[in-house]
């Protein structure tokens, strides 16, 4: 399979970004830096100076003995991990230049219950040779178009592996690749989500969804990427009033040009119509409202309505390598505690984050004033994402519950978490453990028919 190199704007989007301002790539001496003191993918290769903190030395790229394949649901590689040390509330003032501002208030909000259990740390991330070779190749030839508006120059792996410019460019970087970061080329996946309620209660909605990552299109092209960064469908299968609806999203490169392309199939009118509200804090009705749609993917679309700041590099407790949680055949009740997830099945490293923070500007409007980032070094995955009220105080804790996943190889989240401090209400992302499958990866590349509006009602069953 040819996997090569492309830009990915033409036709009338290129033309349209001819005049706009762009912020450059950084040289070829600095892209030199990649794989040597810089790992493929950007991150310091070195540990810290404490120790804490270890050197990658290639990731975890190899299933553990017993893994079978695509599908299965992963093996823990490191069953004789323990705990090294565990943050609660009593103690959490010991550790607080690791931990979020969102972490130190899940202690003070449930203060019996919720606790960090800390592993020792492993850079598990790596990518496919062809996914590194584009991203040395994007390092010199990506940029960011307008006021963070889109890209141009890059295609098939991160665009800017080694942050360049001011503290503005260099946030909008951070964040487009969060927005592109590798996931593979192809994936489907049944599972549920829920909202749990104050009393613990919560009903499953279940669906199938599919992905094509278009921009790791390894048969891709100038033409053929068309502005799509990738292709998205899920088919509701449950519970039996939605049970046939399905959406289907194309995700585009620049959402101020040509905005997010969205569908609905409504099983009961067996209608296909447009979604046009997918976008900014547009409410998921599925997350009882705890989650917008701009939250999807921890977050997901244009970056027009805030005022973006990077603030560096810190050393955070993260949620990291979690295969404990996604074992299968853990009954989702064990996972799904009254208050947030079950603190025994997760597992915390001390990793290296970017920070971002993001202001709503003047006149913009989204119910949240200001978030703030954390972003993987090695993964790009935002892993927390803290979220502000209008009056400025500390309202939602989103958490990507990260792993590696070995067959790809790459780390993506296997939850994804969104906490209401104000409602003591919690929303979960990607329960499939009492599913007979997890994730399915692929190299396939779908005729883009499949994912035409056209293909939902044929496709959508009850």
């Amino acid at each position: 399979m040819n996997y090569k190199k492309s830009v990915i704007l033409g036709g009338l989007f290129a033309l349209s970004i001819a005049s706009s301002s762009t912020w450059a790539a950084v040289s070829s001496g600095e892209a030199s830096r990649l794989g040597r003191d810089l790992t493929p993918f950007g991150s310091v290769k070195a540990g810290n100076d404490s120790g804490t903190i270890p050197a990658w030395t290639g990731g975890l790229t190899e299933p553990p003995a017993g893994y079978e394949g695509a599908g299965q649901h992963h093996i823990n590689p490191f069953p004789m991990d323990e705990v090294l040390f565990t943050i609660n509330a009593s103690n959490k003032d010991q550790y607080t230049e690791h931990l979020t501002d969102g972490v130190r208030a899940m202690f003070e909000t449930y203060p019996t219950s919720f606790r960090l259990p800390v592993y020792q740390s492993r850079r598990t991330h790596a990518v496919p040779d062809w996914v590194a070779e584009n991203t040395r190749e994007n390092a010199v030839n990506a940029v960011v178009v307008g006021e963070g508006d889109g890209l141009k120059g890059a295609y098939g792996g991160y665009p800017f592996p080694i942050l360049s410019g001011n503290d503005e460019q260099k946030a909008w970087q951070v964040i487009w690749n969060h927005l592109t970061r590798w996931r593979g080329v192809s994936g489907t996946r049944r599972s549920s989500e829920v909202a749990v309620q104050t009393s613990g209660d919560y009903a499953l909605v279940t669906s199938q969804q599919e992905v094509f990552f278009n921009f790791y299109n390894p048969d891709g092209s100038e033409d053929d990427l068309d502005n799509i960064i990738f292709y998205y469908l899920s088919f509701t299968q449950s519970p039996p009033r939605l049970a046939g609806g399905a959406i289907l999203v194309h995700e585009t490169l620049n959402q101020i040009i040509n905005p997010r392309n969205g569908w609905g199939y409504n099983a009961g009118q067996r209608r296909v119509r447009r979604a046009p509200n997918l976008g900014y804090d547009s409410p998921i009705a599925a997350a009882e409202n705890l989650r917008t749609a701009d939250d999807t993917d921890i977050f997901n679309g244009a970056l027009d309505r805030y005022n973006w700041t990077y603030e560096g590099l810190r050393e955070i407790y993260v949620p990291y390598n979690n295969y404990l949680i996604g074992e299968k055949g853990t009954p989702y009740s064990e996972i799904l505690g009254i208050s947030h997830l079950n603190p025994e099945l997760t597992r915390w490293e001390l990793h290296r984050v970017h920070v971002v923070e993001a202001k709503l500007k003047d006149g913009a409007r989204h119910i949240y004033q200001k978030r703030r980032f954390y972003v993987d070094e090695d993964s790009w995955n935002t892993v927390l994402l803290d979220q502000y009220d209008g009056r400025g105080e500390l309202w939602r804790v989103t958490m990507g519950i990260a792993k590696n996943y070995y067959e790809l190889p790459g780390v993506w989240t296997v939850l994804d978490v969104y906490y209401d401090l104000q409602a003591r209400r919690y929303h979960v992302l990607g329960l499939d453990t009492e599913e007979p499958n997890t994730r399915v990866f692929t190299e396939d590349v779908p005729n883009r028919r499949y994912f035409s509006p056209a293909s939902l009602r044929r496709r959508s069953v009850r």
